[in-house]
């Protein structure tokens, strides 16, 4: 079937809707109660969280790229499947925001010698153009974030040129304008790839092909060039696509509750372009999708904002759109922001962010403590262990710490090691990736733990309860303190971005 949103100032969307017909949900037949914890808890059922996610699944296989890229027909129809279902409930005022941007899709790869032997350990920067350019390497002064900084020896080779002091991005429009054809960056600190982004395209300059290197190459790369040795480089990239596309994140408030004291949650709904991404993120938000669906059989004190934001894996676009296009009128009632993005990474552990700085120093914004402890001591009661994930800004939270609000959230890992004190704790296997399909075609239902997807669901449910009914254990209302310089959140998303 079809289905057409209508938006204001806007032409018809039309969604290809393909088994998106959303469930219908009746209204409780006596007056609902105020929620409680035990109550919104024991309403999340595993079997529906399941049911969601075959939903997002048969999307994505419905279209021949298998993804729900943002802006892509399968994405659409999960915005569509969310919008719909619910604005069926008639417990919230649901909108879509739209807005535009460049979605990237990766080709392949290769850095190889003189000799055609593969530089170890290369790594392709995202939204980095297609070339095939083999060419002497001629290393760049200071950090290249300057066009000073580029001898006029650089023009039509491949630039050399260290990470630091400004953006990818920044570093490969300078080459580009100094008549770089391709670039080179590497690492300033031991370790393996740089899982990087330039940022979507800019107009002072057209990208060239870049690749990233660790630190220890370069370093040996540098010892040869000051040698006197000419390097040569044999850089290809190929099948790599940018293309504009349109989208929306997904809005719901509660119609009930004190507006001017707001629990926000929200979890992207968007995949990479390498697999449908059921865990990542399909489980957060298929979560937050069927709370919404159970909060509606109860009555709650404090109004509830549920987002489903999109185009996170190309940096957190949607959020960040929200947050800096947001009046203060739809900000300044956010008590606190919630985040769950991969609730159900196979070799799993249980990370509430880390708000109080305990393990990892970056401290949150008043409340962002508080919130951690909260998940902590949930998972305490019912008998499970939890441990401390990186605060980093690394997903949609990002944008609402920069702009000084309270955060939290849970994460089961992505791309990381598990160590052998949480295989321990958790069960799984040590010296394993928490999820060995991050970002790949088999991030898929099988491919889910439902161990910790039913598990994280619980915790949801029990924040947004206790939130929903009172904030008293927050701290009181007041000015906006940033956690941290926004300059200093290196990521956006799954990439670095300097």
């Amino acid at each position: 079937m079809t289905s057409k949103l209508f938006l204001a100032g806007s032409l018809p969307l039309l969604f290809s809707l393909t088994l998106a017909t959303p469930q219908q949900f009746p209204l409780p037949a006596v007056p609902p109660s105020t929620v409680t914890s035990r109550s919104l808890q024991s309403s999340v059922q595993l079997d529906a969280l399941l049911a969601h996610a075959h939903k997002l699944q048969i999307f994505a296989y419905s279209y021949p790229e298998n993804n729900r890229l943002f802006g892509g027909d399968a994405h659409n129809d999960t915005i569509q499947y969310i919008y719909d279902t619910v604005s069926s409930l008639d417990f919230y005022n649901v909108t879509l925001q739209p807005f535009s941007q460049y979605a990237y899709i990766e080709g392949t790869f290769s850095l190889c010698d003189t000799h055609k032997a593969p530089v170890p350990k290369a790594a392709l920067f995202s939204y980095s153009p297609n070339g095939d350019v083999k060419e002497s390497l001629v290393q760049v002064d200071n950090m290249g974030c300057e066009l000073s900084d580029f001898p006029t020896s650089v023009s039509g080779k491949i630039a050399l040129i260290s990470r630091g002091d400004c953006s990818f991005g920044q570093k490969v429009v300078k080459a580009s304008l100094s008549g770089v054809k391709a670039v080179v960056i590497y690492d300033n600190s031991p370790g393996g790839p740089i899982a990087g982004t330039l940022g979507p395209p800019q107009a002072e300059a057209p990208f060239v092909p870049a690749l990233s290197i660790p630190q220890a190459t370069g370093l040996d790369i540098i010892k040869k060039l000051e040698s006197g040795e000419d390097v040569m480089l044999h850089l290809v990239v190929k099948g790599s696509t940018t293309e504009q596309r349109s989208t929306h994140n997904v809005i719901a408030e509660t119609l009930e509750g004190d507006k001017q004291n707001v629990l926000h949650v929200g979890a992207h709904s968007d995949s990479v372009s390498a697999g449908p991404g059921i865990n990542d993120n399909g489980s957060g938000s298929i979560t937050l999708l069927e709370i919404a669906i159970q909060l509606a059989r109860f009555k709650v004190n404090n109004a509830v904002r549920f987002s489903w934001w999109s185009a996170e894996e190309q940096g957190l676009i949607g959020s960040t759109y929200y947050v800096e296009t947001a009046s203060r009128a739809d900000l300044e009632p956010i008590r606190l922001y919630l985040n769950f993005d991969m609730t159900a990474s196979p070799n799993y552990v249980l990370g509430t962010y880390d708000g109080d700085g305990a393990r990892f120093g970056i401290r949150g914004p008043p409340g962002s403590a508080e919130a951690k402890h909260l998940f902590e001591a949930h998972f305490k009661s019912v008998g499970l262990n939890s441990t401390s994930s990186e605060f980093n800004g690394r997903s949609d939270y990002g944008p609402f710490l920069e702009a000084g609000i309270a955060c939290g959230g849970l994460d089961t890992g992505a791309e990381g090691i598990k160590t052998e004190e949480e295989a321990a704790m958790f069960g799984g296997e040590a010296n394993v990736a928490y999820d060995v399909n991050y970002h790949q075609r088999l991030d898929t239902v099988d491919n889910l733990s439902l161990d910790a997807l039913e598990a994280n669901a619980k915790a949801i449910a029990h924040a947004v309860a206790t939130y929903s009914t009172s904030f008293e254990t927050l701290p009181a209302k007041g000015v906006r303190e940033q956690s941290m310089s926004p300059s200093k959140f290196l990521w956006r998303g799954s990439y670095l971005i300097a």
